[in-house]
């Protein structure tokens, strides 16, 4: 069996699984996990901390808080705090010399440390930010394998994405990629980092697991979430733009919203023309976090050395039936999508150029047309698919979103709703 947690209920449930390969509360390997304050790192944490397991947190302060503090935290938002005592949390820097520890609490790490789970990275796209970005997800790797090698590890995870196929790509498959045009410098830093743990594991003879989720997005049960970007930003915008136009006929008689044939109709709805372009019909591969957590947990009980695994949704969505759902949710119609290589010779009204300009580093995300092969994952979880993103589950979401201000108060509002 298998354990998950139910935050919304605050319970652990336990599911059987014919896979002979079983952990026992008696027998879970003590895990390292870095990006424990990240996104898809705290809800791994928060789910194996409800299943028993003791984990050692390698992390950093910020300029604001100390690792305690984030952590601390993020168990109130996650309704765990008594759990704490299966936790150890370990100030590191990963670009320095046993990790920035004196000896003898590095190798007290080193033999205390079982598996591994690599989750920390930079998600960010811009070009701009590439020398941070591999710094982050590249070079900072040299210390984990390290780590790895001298620990003598049962196990590496590597949390990966499963975009490091590129940009030419249509066909993904659960192998190391090859691929050397990406659509951004974060899709390269991971195909690189990829390369990097499967020479040093087969060198060292680490057993390592590689695991390639596509866009994650909150709860598929409760809408809760602790990051709003991918799925979430452009809707944000649209909401963004939505606003000013509301407001520019309530409060200024439509003086910026007549000459662009923006106006609220007799149903209420905003009519707001507003041509979306995108390179080709395509759609967004979205999983829940849910699913991530509980597919990644499966992978970390009964996975086989060497081996990567996609997670990933048969049934990605398109923008046409996300957009549906937003005209539902936010009342707001006019919204056109275009399948055309360049819109540089259409002319744009001032809603559209600004939508563009937020939606930008996501557009080819909109329409990906990238198909990603499961067989790896499908034996080792069982055939456990994630759910189709339905409009309910859109609708739990965004009104969590808003709730929570984009994550501005997100930590705030759950603090007044407890």
């Amino acid at each position: 069996m298998y354990c998950t947690r139910d935050f919304a209920e605050k319970k652990t449930y336990c599911i059987h699984n014919s896979n002979p390969r079983i952990l026992t509360v008696k027998n879970k390997p003590t895990i390292a996990l870095t990006g424990a304050t990240g996104f898809l790192g705290s809800h791994l944490m928060a789910s194996m901390l409800s299943c028993g397991y003791k984990i050692i947190i390698l992390g950093r302060r910020t300029k604001e808080e100390t690792l305690q503090e984030r952590i601390s935290r993020l168990l109130q938002w996650f309704g765990i705090e008594e759990l704490t005592g299966q936790l150890e949390l370990v100030e590191i820097d990963f670009l320095k010399p046993m990790l920035g520890l004196p000896e003898a609490e590095y190798k007290k790490l080193c033999l205390n440390t079982e598996q591994i789970i690599h989750c920390a990275s930079d998600t960010s796209f811009a070009e701009r930010k590439r020398d941070i970005v591999f710094k982050t997800n590249v070079t900072s790797l040299e210390g984990i394998l390290e780590f790895a090698a001298n620990a003598h590890v049962t196990f590496l995870h590597y949390i990966s994405t499963a975009y490091v196929a590129g940009a030419n790509g249509t066909i993904c498959q659960e192998c190391i990629p090859c691929a050397s045009d990406f659509f951004n410098v974060y899709e390269e830093s991971k195909a690189r980092a990829e390369n990097m743990i499967y020479s040093f594991c087969k060198k060292e003879s680490i057993p390592f697991t590689i695991i390639r989720p596509s866009i994650v997005y909150g709860d598929s049960r409760t809408g809760r979430s602790l990051k709003f970007n991918a799925l979430y930003f452009p809707l944000q915008s649209l909401m963004y733009i939505r606003e000013i136009y509301l407001n520019d006929i309530q409060n200024h008689g439509g003086l910026k919203s007549n000459p662009h044939g923006i106006f609220i109709d007799k149903e209420g709805y905003l009519h707001l023309p507003l041509r979306i372009y995108l390179p080709q019909e395509g759609a967004l591969n979205l999983i829940p976090v849910d699913y991530f957590v509980n597919a990644t947990m499966k992978i970390i009980v009964n996975a086989s050395p060497g081996e990567i695994y996609h997670l990933t949704n048969n049934s990605p969505t398109t923008l046409e039936g996300i957009s549906a759902y937003n005209e539902r949710f936010m009342k707001i119609k006019g919204v056109e999508i275009i399948y055309a290589k360049s819109a540089d010779n259409v002319l744009r009204n001032p809603a559209e150029e600004l939508f563009d300009r937020f939606v930008e580093p996501y557009r080819l995300y909109l329409s990906d047309n990238r198909i990603f092969n499961r067989v790896n994952t499908d034996l080792v979880t069982d055939n456990f698919y994630p759910p189709e993103f339905t409009y309910e589950i859109f609708k739990n979401c965004m009104e969590y979103a808003i709730r929570v201000n984009w994550g501005e108060s997100i930590f705030v509002e759950e603090h007044r709703e407890s």
